[in-house]
């Protein structure tokens, strides 16, 4: 067994103690400031930004955006919001971290963005942000409980969701929960297989796997270039999942959680996203590209089992279900054991 550092022990204490020995571990503050005018809450970690969550007109859902490492490190691809010199311009849907679904009731959520032409936006679904609920900062840990909805072009209410982030913040190790819970306000949702899903996160380049594949990059003056063959230079990304499997071959795998590590500006960086044994299709297949998306498909099965299996998930008006996942930043390359630890902890809850 792989030794456990200092610094994990101090975080199993903190996040995994009882009440009592959670006071006694001098975590860091974290403050939620709500700004509606702006159309978002900042999440401060003593007094450094880590994310936002932001429900701007033009990405066509609530994300998370930007993610930044416990050094100050942004780990999100900047492109569409932000133009940055070296950024892949693909995939504009691909903002922040994120959770939706390529086809719900026949419309596909996951794809929509303001890159959609006119002629094909009735093809697709939009998720509205609808209030903020409760905004509770804390020493080591803050709430933050939205609400929004689900809606068809035709502004019909599919569904409606109530999500509820906890933020945890300790040394070199953040931690963000969510617990989402979508009822349908139809007479039925049917959430058919489907690859594209369902909790995701775009990484910025430095994270991504080395590719010399031909690609599309925004250059200095935010002008996008076709590059024939990509610069790895400081490409160094990694996959690793809970059943030891590395690289780009993760994708379409099963596994309890998945490790992204890599180095941004000199600091070691691992994203692990840890799937819950309460979610539908867990253990999760995996839809993670090279290119930097990061994603946990709870609900699409047959075209990663290759036919083989299929989940077509559905609810009645007023049925209810809830998803839960948990993703840990840290600046470090995390052990398989620490991650079991936090994935052990974590299915407990």
């Amino acid at each position: 067994m792989q030794k456990m550092n200092y610094r994990f022990l101090l975080f199993l204490v903190l996040f995994v103690g009882t009440n009592v020995i959670f006071s006694q571990s001098k975590p860091l503050p974290i403050d939620l400031k709500v700004n509606e005018v702006e159309k978002k809450v900042d999440v401060m970690v003593g007094g450094e930004l880590f994310t936002s969550y932001i429900y701007p007109d033009n990405i066509k859902k609530p994300v998370l955006w930007p993610v930044m490492s416990p050094k100050g490190n942004v780990l999100t691809r900047s492109f569409p919001m932000v133009d940055k010199e070296g950024d892949r311009t693909d995939h504009p849907h691909h903002v922040g971290i994120w959770l939706n679904y390529g086809d719900v009731n026949g419309l596909d959520f996951w794809n929509n963005s303001e890159a959609i032409p006119a002629r094909e936006k009735n093809k697709y679904g939009t998720i509205f942000h609808e209030s903020i609920e409760k905004a509770k900062s804390g020493k080591g840990q803050a709430r933050l409980v939205t609400k929004a909805l689900w809606k068809s072009p035709d502004d019909e209410v599919m569904l409606e969701e109530e999500t509820k982030f906890s933020f945890k913040a300790m040394d070199d190790i953040r931690i963000i929960d969510r617990t989402t819970t979508l009822t349908a306000k139809i007479d039925e949702v049917k959430f058919t297989d489907n690859k594209e899903g369902m909790f995701a996160i775009r990484v910025a380049r430095e994270l991504e796997l080395p590719s010399d594949k031909p690609s599309e990059l925004m250059d200095s003056h935010g002008v996008v270039t076709k590059v024939e063959k990509m610069d790895n230079t400081n490409v160094k990304g990694n996959y690793r999942s809970s059943e030891g499997i590395e690289g780009g071959a993760v994708w379409g795998t099963r596994a309890k959680w998945m490790k992204l590590s890599s180095e941004i500006n000199g600091e070691t960086v691992s994203l692990v996203i840890i799937d819950n044994p309460t979610n539908p299709g867990y253990p999760t297949y995996w839809h993670a590209r090279d290119y930097g998306l990061f994603a946990a498909n709870t609900l699409g099965q047959k075209v990663f089992s290759e036919g083989k299996e299929e989940l077509n998930f559905s609810l009645k008006k007023g049925d209810s279900v809830t998803f839960n996942y948990r993703l840990v930043v840290a600046s470090e390359d995390l052990t398989d054991d620490q991650i079991n630890a936090m994935a052990a902890e974590y299915g407990k809850m």
